[in-house]
């Protein structure tokens, strides 16, 4: 079952695994380097983007981490209405700059709004995640386009980003960056369905912080339902952003406003040749 506890044997072997990544304090981490892509020869380039849950809480030993791994930026795609509600903004870290890239504005935080999302993701269903997810490319060409700007100009600067639970806002850029170096739907999907474990280690905090909300308070099941990340729901989504956007590449330039040569050089930037065996 998609909502039960996974075994903590397996997760702990599995977070110790490519492409997870430890970073003391933070949950979810991935890099989102080695996948093959559609060009022979050519993977997505290791220790370029990484993607994880929020760092708000990350240790002393991770902020080393990061800076380890040669991080230059941090963008936060959280509202700063979620951000005071729920937890508190990214620590400074010496060397790295956190960067504010809210997805959605502080109106799409009114009890209205967030009632009728709350109620989407609840349901757990694929057609409900599409809505939430159209949502997500209606509301985030701005932030996306801080991320990819960064990618064009800065293809030696790695990065970090993160939503609160590292899965949809994130997962939704994940997928366009994968989509965009040539990775296939089925190895996108499989990084996304990859946050079911990362974020097992903090399954107790998030239910905690989610039975506070009235519509979870008394439906766990409706509150696990908020984290399903399912490999059909992240196919269904790459449907989508073909048939209803036109393609990852008529999304950019419409809704983040990148032209021809911005995405070429994007892609360009985010893919490495295979090194021999």
């Amino acid at each position: 079952m998609d909502l039960e506890p996974l075994d903590p044997v397996y997760v702990r072997e599995r977070l110790n695994q490519p492409p997870f990544v430890t970073i003391p304090g933070v949950v979810n981490v991935r890099d989102l380097g080695s996948y093959p892509t559609d060009q022979p020869g050519i993977i997505t380039k290791p220790g370029l983007l990484y993607r994880s849950a929020e760092i708000s809480s990350v240790t002393d030993e991770g902020k080393a981490k990061l800076q380890e791994l040669g991080i230059k930026k941090v963008f936060d795609l959280r509202s700063d209405t979620e951000i005071s509600k729920w937890t508190t903004p990214c620590p400074e870290i010496e060397g790295i700059q956190v960067i504010r890239a809210p997805v959605f504005k502080i109106e799409d935080y009114s009890p209205e709004m967030m009632a009728k999302r709350f109620e989407l993701y609840a349901s757990g269903k694929t057609e409900a995640f599409m809505e939430l997810y159209s949502q997500i490319l209606d509301n985030g060409g701005v932030a996306f386009g801080q991320i990819l700007r960064h990618v064009r100009d800065k293809p030696d600067e790695p990065c970090i980003m993160h939503c609160t639970a590292g899965k949809d806002r994130t997962g939704v850029i994940a997928a366009i960056l994968l989509k965009l170096a040539g990775v296939s739907d089925s190895d996108i999907a499989e990084d996304y369905s990859l946050t079911r474990v990362g974020r097992e280690p903090s399954r107790e905090k998030v239910m905690a912080r989610l039975t506070k909300e009235p519509l979870f308070a008394s439906n766990s099941e409706a509150a696990l339902n908020m984290f399903t990340s399912r490999p059909e729901t992240m196919l269904a989504f790459l449907k989508v952003i073909e048939e209803k956007y036109g393609g990852v590449v008529e999304y950019l330039k419409k809704y983040v406003h990148l032209s021809e040569e911005d995405i070429h050089t994007i892609r360009r930037n985010v893919c490495l040749p295979q090194a021999p065996p």
